[in-house]
């Protein structure tokens, strides 16, 4: 096979050599203004070539499958300027099989994808014919193969189907946004669930309300977990910031920086999630392991190269591009419930925001914690019940220190696309500010 040939056709040139290469083909189906858009088909492949040689790292990549002498001669006219190397490539292997392909969902055909996306945008265009509906539905399958001149290789195919709709309602010049998703690697997609979702949504948004404001208790929905808060706390686990000294955890491996009721997992064995898989994208075998233990800070996420430079081992968190070197990252992120229902953090407080979406998250001193953000979609909560939308409100704070503050953990967790799965979180210390 041809990525044999490049390995050995490497091996020639540098002291180690590893080759990996992606295979894949989706069907996207869009929806625009309530009707059908488009129905493709997409194929790509392409191969990554990484070498060693007088400890420095050459790279190089291709999507010609058939340009093997220039791959191997671009990775090596690379190496002078490559990277250091702190690392060796893995030995071969024993995988634990992380089930993640599913033929039916493999054998999805346009036919049945534009069914699925029709019926759900006529539904929601019947129950709520004011707003505008788009969406996107998709099938796909990869192959990922990887070796190395240590002897390792490792092949996995993985099936995916995804749905995500999004309804806008324009009312003069007020504007309304709300989303709802899913996806797995078999073909039954729970729309019902995302039917659910938006309707609650529209129903709790169709009144507006005055946002409370100063340190009021936040409820962060699942969604709302993952677009605020999950990559300010993330970027502080990853390798590559702790060697470069820019994580506040630095230090804190060991200590209970949260509330101790919070406990979260990097566990890619999940079976058919899309996020899960057998070994990671340098070749070593995917494991669960917990980043915080009853808030306790219990392991960072290392890649190969971050692990050496560290002095530590790799935790199985390498991702990368085809275009791109390996880097640590989180997989499929758990955090494990607690005892409050979502109706229950709501009862509980006699003035409080829950929050759904945001606008421009991603402001601020990330790597510290840090986040900021115009509430998209937010709920002002009196007396222990939703009393409608709110406007032109914001919210910020630090995500270490309203965690460690935390006031309630929800008991109900839901998967927010394939690599979250968490209850909603009501924390304190969050500021809020409104122009309404």
């Amino acid at each position: 096979m041809r990525e044999e040939e490049v390995l050995a056709l490497a091996r020639r040139h540098a002291d180690q050599a590893e080759v990996f290469s992606v295979s894949s083909r989706s069907i996207p189906v869009s929806y625009e203004a309530n009707r059908l858009k488009s129905v493709d088909t997409r194929d790509s492949s392409g191969m990554a070539l990484r070498i060693i040689k007088d400890g420095r790292i050459g790279f190089s990549s291709t999507t010609d499958m058939d340009d093997q002498d220039g791959l191997v001669a671009r990775a090596v006219e690379m190496l002078p300027f490559g990277a250091r190397a702190h690392m060796d490539f893995p030995d071969a292997s024993e995988y634990t099989h992380v089930p993640t392909y599913d033929e039916g969902a493999a054998a999805l055909q346009s036919a049945s994808l534009v069914e699925v996306g029709g019926a759900l945008i006529e539904k929601m265009h019947s129950d709520f014919p004011d707003v505008v509906w788009e969406g996107r539905v998709s099938q796909g399958v990869s192959t990922t193969r990887l070796l190395n001149s240590k002897g390792l290789v490792a092949e996995e195919t993985s099936s995916s189907v995804g749905l995500g709709v999004e309804g806008t309602l324009v009312r003069d010049t007020d504007m309304l946004f709300v989303y709802g998703r899913t996806s797995s690697c078999k073909p039954d997609l729970d729309t019902d669930g995302v039917i659910a979702a938006l309707t609650r949504k529209l129903q709790w948004a169709e009144r507006v309300a005055s946002a409370p404001t100063g340190q009021v208790p936040v409820i962060f929905t699942p969604q709302a977990v993952a677009g605020l808060l999950l990559g300010p706390l993330l970027a502080g686990f990853n390798g590559r910031n702790i060697v470069q000294k820019s994580s506040p955890l630095i230090e804190k491996l060991g200590s209970r920086i949260l509330d101790p009721r919070i406990t979260v997992w990097d566990d890619p064995t999940n079976p058919f999630v899309p996020g899960s898989r057998t070994f990671d994208d340098e070749g070593v075998p995917a494991t669960r392991f917990p980043l915080v233990q009853q808030g306790v800070i219990a392991n960072f996420l290392y890649d190969l190269q971050t692990a050496g430079q560290a002095g530590a081992t790799t935790t199985g968190s390498a991702h990368r591009g085809l275009a791109s070197q390996p880097g640590p990252g989180a997989s499929v992120i758990i955090i494990e419930p607690g005892d409050t229902t979502f109706a229950g953090m709501i009862a509980g407080h006699g003035k409080a925001l829950v929050v759904e979406s945001f606008l421009g998250a991603g402001q601020g001193n990330i790597l510290g914690g840090d986040f900021s953000a115009n509430v998209l979609l937010g709920y002002a909560v009196e007396n222990g019940e939703v009393t409608g939308r709110v406007k032109d409100t914001m919210v910020a704070g630090n995500v270490y220190a309203i965690l460690e503050a935390l006031s309630a953990l929800g008991s109900e967790p839901e998967w927010v696309g394939g690599s979250l799965q968490t209850p909603a979180l009501c924390c304190n210390g969050v500021s809020v500010s409104s122009r309404g």
